[in-house]
C-alpha cells in the first residue's frame, strides 16, 4: 500500500507524518514516492523527479525566481521514532527523529507549495536526498550536474532549523588526518622501539589549548572550531605502535578559502605528515541582495550567522545569494531527544507565506 500525504493538513501534521516515514539516508524512496503523489495533482506546479530527489516549480512569468529547498533523509533512527507531541515547561513540541533535521521545514514547504497557487516570486521548489552523509552522493550536488538549469534563480533559502529565524552563510569544514610515526616492539622491551601514540602529545596539547577566532563577515560574527573527532593506533596490547593518526576537524569563518584554511592547519602541524580527509567551503551571508532584504524585512528579527555547514554553500558557489531559514534548534538536530517547537512551525509558515504572498514585485 503506496505511503501518502495530505498536503491540506496543517503543518504541524504534516511534519508529524513526514517524520512517521523513515528516511535515514539511503532509504528515501517511500518518502520521495509520497512527497511526489501529493503533489501531482496541483496543476500550477511542474514536477521533475531526478533519483529520490523532487522538484516543483511554478512558471508564472514573473521577474525572480527563488529556490526553496530542503533535504528529505536523517540521521539514523534511535528509538525515538514514532513521533509524539510532549509538552515541557509549557510548551508544546512534537518529538522524534528528523522534527528538527529537517522535515519540520520541508512540511512547511509542502503546504507552501500547494497552496500559493500565485505567489509574487517563480518558486522552485526543491526536496532532495543523501544530505547527511558524503558529499559525492548529496541529491542537490547531483541535481545541480544533471539538471544545472533548475539552478537559474536570484535567490535561495535553505530550510535548515534556525528557530525560525533567518541565519546567513556558513562556516566552511576542513577534516585531516594527522600522522605520526614511530618502531614496532615488543612492549616487554619498548625501549628499542619509539611509541606513534606518545608522539601525538604535542597534537592534542595544542589542540586542547587552541583558541579558535571569531570573525565578523559583512555584520555577521562566525565562531571557528578546531578539534580532534578521532584517534587511532596500535595493533596489539603487547606491541608498541608504530603509526598513530588524529582525525581533526576545522570549521572555519567564510572570509576565508578552504585551501586558506588547510594551509593554517599545515603550518599548526607542521612536521607531521596531513592528509585532507574533505573540505567544504563555507558561503558569505548574502544578506545585502534585494530579496535577501525583502525576506528579512518581511520575517522581521535579526539575521544570525550559521555555524554549521550546509547546502547554502552550494548555492553560492553558483552565485545565488542563500539563507538557512527554518523550524527547529539546531542544538536539537541529531539528538536522541530531537524536538521540534509546534510555535516555529506555523512561524516560519507564517513567515513564508507573508513574504511570498506579497504584492508582484
Amino acid at each position: 500500500m503506496p505511503v501518502t500525504l495530505d498536503l491540506s493538513q496543517t503543518s504541524i501534521e504534516l511534519t508529524r507524518a513526514l517524520c512517521d516515514i523513515e528516511s535515514v539516508s539511503g532509504n528515501e524512496t517511500t518518502v520521495a514516492d509520497a512527497v511526489e503523489r501529493a503533489l501531482a495533482g496541483y496543476g500550477h506546479l511542474e514536477i521533475i523527479r531526478d533519483g529520490d530527489t523532487v522538484v516543483a516549480r511554478t512558471t508564472l512569468g514573473r521577474a525572480q525566481r527563488v529556490i526553496i529547498a530542503g533535504h528529505l533523509d536523517t540521521v539514523p533512527v534511535n528509538r525515538n521514532l514514532p513521533t509524539r507531541f510532549e509538552t515541557i515547561d509549557g510548551v508544546e513540541y512534537l518529538w522524534g527523529r528528523g522534527t528538527v533535521d529537517m522535515k519540520a521545514g520541508v512540511a512547511v514547504q509542502l503546504k507552501l507549495a500547494a497552496e500559493l497557487t500565485a505567489p509574487s516570486v517563480d518558486v522552485t521548489w526543491i526536496w532532495y536526498d543523501h544530505e547527511e552523509v558524503a558529499d559525492e552522493l548529496n541529491g542537490l550536488g547531483r541535481l545541480a550536474r544533471n539538471r544545472p538549469d533548475l539552478f537559474e534563480g536570484d535567490f535561495a533559502i535553505l530550510g535548515e532549523p534556525t528557530n525560525s529565524r533567518i541565519e546567513g552563510g556558513c562556516n566552511g569544514n576542513v577534516r585531516i588526518e594527522v600522522r605520526a610515526f614511530g618502531l614496532r616492539a615488543h612492549s616487554a622491551r619498548s625501549w628499542v622501539g619509539e611509541n606513534a601514540i606518545h608522539k601525538v602529545a604535542p597534537i592534542l596539547t595544542l589542540l586542547a589549548g587552541y583558541e579558535a577566532r571569531q570573525v565578523e563577515v559583512e555584520g555577521l560574527v562566525y565562531r571557528e572550531g578546531l578539534n580532534a573527532v578521532g584517534i587511532s593506533g596500535g595493533i596489539a596490547g603487547n606491541v608498541i605502535p608504530d603509526e598513530c593518526m588524529v582525525h581533526i576537524n576545522y570549521r572555519f569563518a567564510p572570509s576565508s578559502t578552504s585551501a586558506q584554511a588547510v594551509e593554517h592547519l599545515e603550518e599548526l602541524f607542521a612536521g607531521y605528515e596531513i592528509t585532507v580527509v574533505d573540505q567544504a567551503e563555507g558561503a558569505r551571508p548574502g544578506l545585502d541582495a534585494p530579496l535577501a532584504l525583502q525576506f528579512l524585512t518581511a520575517v522581521g528579527g535579526e539575521a544570525k550567522p550559521k555555524y554549521g555547514w550546509t547546502d547554502v554553500a552550494r548555492f553560492s558557489a553558483l552565485g545565488i545569494p542563500a539563507v538557512n531559514y527554518g523550524p527547529g534548534d539546531p542544538l536539537k538536530a541529531h539528538a536522541d531527544d530531537e524536538r521540534v517547537a509546534l510555535s516555529q512551525i506555523t512561524d516560519c509558515e507564517d513567515g513564508l507565506r507573508s513574504w511570498l504572498s506579497a504584492s508582484v514585485r
